[in-house]
């Protein structure tokens, strides 16, 4: 193989190293359940990949009322307001379950995208996905039923789906959570679940941990 052949397959960009390895204004940092990543108003100068676990988005409004904005799993990006206009967050996020986070810096991850055209493709990819997924996320507050919505996101949080799996466990959650994240009371998160267990959508394992089942997929697509 010709010398400029075997050093340009030498750079070549493996995105999994990438993702992995800190390196060029990337660190890794293990966040524990219910732990800040950021905060609503903190200065944004960093993008965040998660390597594992998940993480809530949020909003506080000058109310004190607090919404979720966002649901996310491991192999999604978030915080990349920063690469715009954007100085400060706009909101804040917690990880749901213990998680390890990458941190890349707004310089290394405008390098990167206009550097290496495999990773900007599959970022580009990963926000029109998500962009779509908060078309859906608003549809599904303005039209849908408590019901229906506490029911999808079951399925979310369980990233159902996900490698072909038709039973996926949630680690624990409670009812006051999942009742903000519907946006409805809690007396009415606890009739629904209970009517989910009941029908046998999901059950209960110890610890606390929520098995959820491909039934509950009828809610979704015929309540």
């Amino acid at each position: 193989m010709p010398p400029m052949a075997t050093a340009k397959k030498n750079r070549q960009f493996d995105l999994k190293i990438f993702l992995s390895t800190i390196d060029g204004g990337r660190t890794i940092a293990t966040v524990r359940k219910k732990r800040m990543i950021f905060v609503q108003g903190d200065l944004a100068d960093a993008v965040f990949y998660i390597r594992q676990g998940r993480v809530r988005l949020s909003v506080v409004s000058k109310s004190g009322k607090e919404a979720t904005i966002g649901l996310l799993n491991e192999g999604d990006f978030f915080g990349e307001g920063c690469l715009t206009h954007q100085t400060l967050r706009m909101c804040s996020a917690t990880a749901m379950t213990d998680c390890s986070v990458m941190r890349i810096a707004k310089k290394s991850m405008i390098e990167v995208i206009h550097r290496e055209h495999g990773f900007s493709d599959m970022f580009v990819a990963f926000l029109l996905t998500r962009n779509i997924r908060y078309e859906e996320d608003l549809v599904d507050q303005l039209f849908n039923s408590s019901e229906k919505r506490l029911a999808r996101v079951l399925l979310l949080l369980a990233h159902f789906g996900k490698d072909e799996k038709t039973e996926v466990a949630i680690p624990k959650i409670s009812q006051e959570a999942l009742a903000e994240m519907v946006g409805t009371t809690r007396g009415r998160i606890n009739f629904f679940m209970n009517r989910f267990r009941r029908l046998g959508f999901i059950d209960y394992h110890g610890g606390g941990d929520l098995q959820v089942h491909s039934s509950l997929l009828n809610i979704v697509l015929h309540a």
